[in-house]
């Protein structure tokens, strides 16, 4: 089969197409040949080395597909069944072998697309919305870079739920999509501080909670528009990481609470896995969690884009297709 690896870390450039063996399925493992596999920042970080993993690696943490094969163990799939999967490495392949208890069911009316589309970035929207800071109507939340993956589906859980949003985008373009996914502001932070504009439209109160994906170029700003006792949530670092900061910091600005989740956290059990993953997908056949699949790419052009991921380009989800 085909798939992508990496022997030593780097850019782009250190992903490369090789042949390797279809995997034979573990007692406790089903063999799915993918569909599609999804393509995130958190694959960056795996290629780069800032996340730890024994060399060589396949990369992809995030895959939809059809069983072929199930391991002597396996009660819960079976050949045939359609799949997904998220926060196991080796998607970024034609096949991939995954522990049977974290596959899930992909219902009738969501497509092997949006299935590899909404694993990783719609359970992190729905557990950051829903569980790290449980959002309420009428509260108020700052979202950076609510025109990517993560950020429009966010964006449209946030308002779903009742929630005044303020999104902060880079370009014209983007600020349309987070108004169309339901954003009540919109900051382009190219043109406008968003710490300035965030207090103006809060009239000085603050927002309750900021979701933050950037890290290093707007967590301190973050931290000044949040209310006494609001929360900083920092689930990524697309510009880079947040330098140490003393915690005495956090009482100067109102005794505010700051957290670093991950999803593999919010989907520990299986029983929170299915929970979760059937929320999504249940919000996606309602209507209510409009997928942008912004771009699909042939497994061989992986290295564009991961090009076009670093490079903020896209808007949405963008995949490769094995």
């Amino acid at each position: 089969m085909k798939a992508i690896q990496v022997k030593q870390p780097g850019g782009p450039e250190a992903m490369q197409l090789v042949e390797l063996p279809v995997p034979q399925p573990k007692p406790n493992e089903a063999v799915a040949k993918l569909a599609a596999s999804g393509v995130n920042f958190i694959d960056v970080y795996f290629r780069e080395g800032r996340y730890k993993a024994p060399l060589p690696i396949v990369l992809g943490q995030e895959g939809a597909g059809v069983v072929t094969a199930v391991g002597a163990d396996v009660k819960s799939v079976k050949v045939g069944d359609r799949v997904a999967w998220v926060g196991l490495l080796g998607s970024y392949a034609e096949y991939a072998a995954v522990p049977a208890d974290r596959l899930v069911p992909v219902p009738q009316g969501v497509s092997d697309q949006q299935a590899a589309a909404a694993m990783l970035q719609g359970m992190t929207a729905h557990y950051l919305s829903h569980d790290t800071y449980p959002l309420k109507r009428g509260e108020t939340t700052l979202i950076h870079a609510a025109a990517g993956g993560v950020g429009l589906l966010l964006t449209q859980m946030a308002c779903n739920i009742g929630a005044r949003v303020i999104a902060t985008v880079s370009t014209d373009d983007k600020a349309k999509l987070a108004r169309e996914a339901g954003s009540d502001e919109v900051i382009l932070y190219t043109q406008a501080d968003f710490e300035t504009e965030t207090r103006r439209i809060t009239g000085g109160k603050g927002v309750d909670v900021v979701y933050d994906s950037v890290g290093k170029t707007t967590f301190d700003k973050g931290l000044n528009v949040l209310r006494p006792r609001g929360m900083m949530v920092l689930f990524g670092g697309s510009s880079g990481a947040v330098p140490p900061f003393d915690p005495i910091t956090l009482l100067q600005k109102g005794s505010l609470y700051v957290t670093r989740p991950t999803l593999v956290n919010y989907i520990a059990t299986r029983e929170e896995l299915l929970a979760r993953s059937g929320a999504v997908f249940g919000m996606i056949t309602a209507g209510k969690l409009k997928l942008r699949i912004a771009h699909t790419y042939p497994l061989a052009e992986v290295q564009r884009a991961h090009r076009d991921l670093e490079g903020r380009q896209t808007t949405g989800k963008l995949l490769l297709i094995p």
